[in-house]
C-alpha cells in the first residue's frame, strides 16, 4: 500500500524535472493529432523514439492540470490497479484548483507494467472527464493488447524516431520549407540530409555530433531491443536460431526475405524446426523493430505465399550491418516516411518491380526509389514504375531520388522525379 505523501513527492519531483531541467524538447508533428479529451490516447512505439519527451510536451502545455508519472519509477515498485485512487487523490490535494471543475490530464508513461490499467482508465474518462494519454513500448501496448474494457473508448497513435523535419527543427534549422529549397538554406537542408539518411532519427543519437557517441547509443539500443522487447518478452531460449535469424534480417532490410530460403540455408547449421523459425519471425516483427512489406495481389492468398521485403524502423539500426548502401539506405527512409502518413503499403512485382504501392480511402500511389538514376539503371527503373501505374489505372507516379529532379512523360505515365529531401518537406 502506497502513501499519499510518497506519491505527492514522486509528483513534485517529476513537475520539477519537467519545468527545470529539461528544457523545450522538439515539438512532435504527432500531437496535433492528439484528441484532447475526445477519447483516450495511447501512445506507442520502438524504444527511444520519443514517448517520453512527448508527454513532457504535453505537461508543459498544460502545467497546472497535468499529473505526470512514470512507472519505471523505482518508488512505485509494485502499484496495483487499485492504488490510482490513491494518486488521483494526493494529486488533488496538490491541486486544489481542480476540485473547482478543470480537467485534470493524467499522462502515464510506461502504463503497461500496471495490468488492469484499462479499468482506470475507463472510470476517469467516462465518469471523471478526465484527459489521459499513456505510453509504452511497442511490444507491449501495441493496439491489439489494449484490454477489452477500454474498446471503442481510445485512439491509438504509433511515435517514430524523428521525420526528417523534426530531425531539423532538433538540429536548430528553422527555416521555411521554401527557403530551403534554394541557396544555402538548401546546401544546409541536403547536408542534414545525409546525417540523416546515415544514422536515422532517434532523438538522442541526433543530439550528439561525435560518429563514435551515435555508434556507441545505436549499440546500446540494439543490446536492449534484443534482450528485453525480444528474448525476454517472447522467452526466447534457441539463440543459436534467433541470433542467426537476427543477423539475416537486419543484412536484409530493403530486400526480399524468405523464410524458407533462411530454412534450407541453416538446416544443417543447428536443430531447429519450422514451426519454431516462423514463430521467432513473426516475433521480430510484432517487435515493430522491423517491418514486412507484402506484393501488391488482389488475392490474399497471393498475397500472402510471396516473400515480403524487410525494412527497419530506422536508418540508424541498419548500423548493425555498417551498411553504407545508399540506394537501401534511402529506400528504407521512404518507407518510414509512408509508415508515418499511416497509408497501407506494398511492393509490386510483374516482369518489373516497383518499390512502393501505398493505399490509402480506396484512392492508389505508385513510388519508385532509386538513389542515382543513370544509364545503367534508368531502363529497369522506369519500366518497373510504368508497369505498375498501368496495371494499377494511374496516370502518373513518383521516382524519388537522392538529388535528381525532372518531370517524364512515357507511354502515357507522366512520372515526377524528385529528392526525397524535398518530398519529405513538402508533403
Amino acid at each position: 500500500m502506497f502513501l499519499k505523501t510518497l506519491f505527492k513527492e514522486i509528483i513534485v519531483d517529476n513537475q520539477g524535472f519537467i519545468e527545470k531541467q529539461l528544457g523545450s524538447p522538439v515539438s512532435r508533428e504527432i500531437f496535433e493529432n492528439l484528441s484532447p479529451g475526445e477519447r483516450v490516447n495511447v501512445i506507442h512505439g520502438v524504444r527511444r523514439c520519443g514517448k517520453t519527451y512527448l508527454l513532457y510536451e504535453i505537461f508543459q502545455d498544460h502545467p497546472d492540470d497535468s499529473l505526470y508519472i512514470d512507472f519505471e519509477d523505482e518508488r512505485l515498485t509494485g502499484f496495483r490497479v487499485g492504488d490510482f485512487e490513491t494518486l488521483r487523490e494526493a494529486f488533488g490535494e496538490l491541486r486544489p484548483g481542480l476540485l473547482n471543475g478543470k480537467k485534470p490530464r493524467f499522462l502515464f508513461d510506461e502504463i503497461q507494467r500496471v495490468e488492469g490499467w484499462e479499468r482506470f482508465a475507463r472510470r476517469m474518462f467516462e465518469k471523471e472527464g478526465a484527459i489521459l494519454t499513456v505510453a509504452g513500448s511497442s511490444t507491449k501496448i501495441h493496439p491489439e493488447s489494449i484490454g477489452t474494457s477500454l474498446r471503442g473508448r481510445f485512439s491509438a497513435f504509433e511515435l517514430f524516431p524523428f521525420s526528417f523535419r523534426e530531425f531539423l527543427r532538433a538540429q536548430g534549422f528553422t527555416e521555411k520549407a521554401e527557403a530551403a529549397f534554394f541557396g544555402t538554406g538548401k546546401i544546409a537542408v541536403k547536408r542534414y540530409f545525409d546525417q540523416y539518411l546515415r544514422w536515422g532519427g532517434f532523438p538522442e543519437v541526433s543530439s550528439v555530433e561525435l560518429e563514435k557517441d551515435k555508434k556507441r547509443i545505436i549499440k546500446d539500443y540494439l543490446n536492449a531491443m534484443y534482450f528485453r522487447d525480444l528474448v525476454e518478452r517472447f522467452e526466447i531460449k534457441n539463440f543459436a536460431l534467433f541470433n542467426a535469424l537476427w543477423d539475416m534480417v537486419f543484412s536484409s532490410f530493403a530486400r526480399q526475405f524468405s523464410v524458407n530460403t533462411f530454412a534450407n540455408k541453416y538446416r544443417n547449421e543447428f536443430p531447429f524446426s519450422k514451426d519454431l523459425l516462423y514463430a521467432y519471425y513473426r516475433n521480430l516483427v510484432e517487435s515493430r523493430l522491423v517491418w514486412e512489406v507484402k506484393k501488391f495481389a488482389e488475392s490474399s492468398y497471393r498475397r500472402f505465399r510471396t516473400p515480403g521485403k524487410i525494412y527497419l524502423v530506422d536508418n540508424g539500426l541498419a548500423r548493425k550491418v555498417a551498411s553504407q548502401d545508399w540506394g537501401r539506405l534511402l529506400e528504407n527512409a521512404v518507407l518510414i516516411e509512408l509508415k508515418r502518413r499511416g497509408s497501407d503499403i506494398y511492393y509490386f512485382a510483374g516482369k518489373n518491380e516497383c518499390d512502393f504501392i501505398v493505399a490509402e480511402d480506396g484512392a492508389k500511389a505508385a513510388f519508385q526509389v532509386v538513389y542515382e538514376m543513370d544509364e545503367n539503371n534508368r531502363k529497369r527503373e522506369i519500366l518497373g514504375i510504368i508497369e505498375a501505374c498501368k496495371t494499377l489505372g494511374l496516370k502518373e507516379g513518383t521516382i524519388l531520388s537522392g538529388d535528381q529532379e525532372d518531370e517524364l512523360k512515357q507511354e502515357g505515365v507522366v512520372l515526377n522525379i524528385k529528392p526525397v529531401w524535398k518530398w519529405m518537406l513538402q508533403e
